[in-house]
């Protein structure tokens, strides 16, 4: 007894050293911080109050945590709500998403509500309609078998486990993948899914030195089957006018290999295409690509100022019709995956909200509806979101951020630092170890297969065979008051064509 006391008294002997070792050290760090705080002439804060200021730090850094785990509602989040991770979540878990006892919805103003019919179509009464066509002109006209289907997201800016996942998922859901403009990487076409190639201001993959076109690269490119289209891009919703970004940490030697830039350095493309500085000469370029993939060939923009536009549909009726864009994939201006400026994020930029209804009315007006066809991208995610595009004159949407969800984002807003916690967006070995291609498969489609069934029931509901029967005509709006108008009672494309306000 006398020895385990003698043993005991030691350890607390021992704890109550180390204890005091470890208050000393705490206290020469904290001199040592107090000393470095009053010194230092970068940040006021700390050099008024020294050591205590770095707390101000520490809770900014927990406050993002905290506020979307404990304190943020269901649906204030920003850019996605909880509401609407959680409904992808649960879609992609589970294939459906049934919920109880009533909507939790804000009905705010803006806010689609589609008009049911008296007498909604009967599964077994929906016509069967010829297939839906792009570019049936082309050598290769292509022959979609969804409407909806995963968005521009690189190499590069995703990682090679995320571009796996989304490949093996689009042929099992029967979709296609866009590769973004970082060029078609192996992984892309790994899966076996129908694949569109976009050319991006830089031309990855089919670029010569200056930035023009090499139609030699392009032609060996588009051998592969699995390229159905080529979409030409100026600009998309997170950074309109301004090329892409990818950060020299994520430009390893295989993707500098892919994209035919140094490894290593930063990969920033032009802010337009070189050789497409007017409509004529965007033209130009966009029957150089169709001739030499053979392939429908689109173009992806942001609206912004009409008048371009405008000027485009009227050199198209110039030249004519067989001139046109096989497609136009308009996207939105609130920003997606791309990381980017601030100032070009949230200011920049039409939203989809505007610019869809008002490109359709254009193309109308111009007779060109039928030869164009439109594909809608936007934080488009959720089967509604998707309906009210269909309604209001998309063909097709695509859609990014909702595949990301699909694979495990939990939205860290970590896209531009390399340290996607999940895999995603890094090239961190040890992080991409985490995502597992043959399940987050299973889980895109999922996704894609649930929003089909969805939007095909809000169009029986409405009265119609198929999701594209849709129209403008089955789509209320919520006002500030609180009650629902037609929505062309309240869309007013004038606003933006008329000249009488300038």
């Amino acid at each position: 007894m006398d020895t385990f006391a003698k043993f005991a008294a030691r350890g607390l002997d021992l704890l109550g050293s180390l204890f005091l070792l470890l208050v000393a050290l705490l206290l020469v760090a904290a001199i040592g911080l107090f000393i470095f705080d009053k010194t230092q002439r970068k940040n006021t804060i700390w050099r008024n109050y020294p050591v205590i200021g770095h707390f101000r730090n520490l809770f900014q850094i927990l406050g993002e945590f905290f506020r979307q785990y404990f304190f943020a509602q269901d649906r204030e989040e920003m850019p996605f709500n909880r509401a609407e991770r959680d409904w992808v979540k649960h879609v992609c878990e589970d294939g459906k998403d049934v919920v109880p006892f009533g909507s939790t919805k804000v009905f705010a103003p803006g806010m689609p509500i589609f008009a049911n019919g008296l007498f909604p179509k009967l599964d077994e009464d929906e016509t069967i309609k010829p297939p839906f066509v792009i570019g049936p002109g082309t050598p290769n006209p292509y022959h979609p078998s969804s409407f909806f289907n995963i968005s521009a997201m690189s190499y590069g800016s995703i990682s090679a486990p995320a571009v796996r996942a989304l490949s093996l998922g689009a042929q099992m859901a029967g979709c296609y993948l866009n590769t973004g403009e970082g060029g078609v990487s192996p992984y892309h076409l790994e899966g076996g899914c129908d694949v569109v190639y976009q050319l991006g201001t830089a031309k990855f993959g089919a670029r010569n030195e200056d930035g023009t076109l090499n139609e030699e690269k392009l032609a060996k490119i588009c051998e592969n089957p699995h390229i159905k289209m080529i979409e030409i891009k100026l600009s998309q919703g997170a950074k309109p006018g301004k090329g892409g970004i990818l950060p020299a940490a994520k430009v390893n030697k295989e993707i500098a290999d892919i994209r035919g830039i140094p490894e290593g350095e930063s990969a920033l493309s032009p802010n337009r295409h070189v050789d497409a500085s007017n409509s004529e000469e965007l033209l130009d370029l966009i029957d150089q690509v169709r001739r030499v993939s053979k392939r429908p060939t689109g173009i992806k923009f942001c609206m912004g100022q009409v008048e371009p536009v405008q000027d485009l549909i009227d050199t198209i009726l110039k030249r004519g019709a067989a001139s046109a864009p096989d497609y136009i994939a308009l996207d939105s201006g609130d920003g997606g995956t791309g990381a980017a400026p601030m100032p070009l994020i949230d200011n920049t930029g039409m939203l989809i909200e505007d610019s869809l209804p008002l490109l359709d009315d254009m193309l109308r007006a111009a007779g060109l509806r039928d030869r164009i066809k439109i594909i809608a991208a936007g934080k488009l995610i959720t089967s509604a979101d998707v309906a009210w595009a269909l309604c209001v004159g998309a063909d097709m949407i695509n859609n990014a951020r909702g595949f990301m969800f699909a694979l495990g984002c939990i939205q860290a807003l970590k896209c531009d630092k390399n340290t996607c916690p999940t895999g995603i967006t890094t090239h961190d070995k040890r992080l991409q170890k985490g995502l597992d291609p043959s399940n987050k498969a299973v889980r895109v489609r999922n996704f894609v297969k649930t929003l089909h069934s969805e939007v095909e029931m809000i169009a029986h509901a409405c009265g119609v065979d198929s999701p594209r029967d849709l129209t403008r005509s089955h789509l209320l709006v919520m006002q500030s008051s609180g009650r629902t108008r037609p929505f062309n009672k309240v869309w007013n494309p004038g606003r933006y064509l008329s000249t009488e306000e300038r």
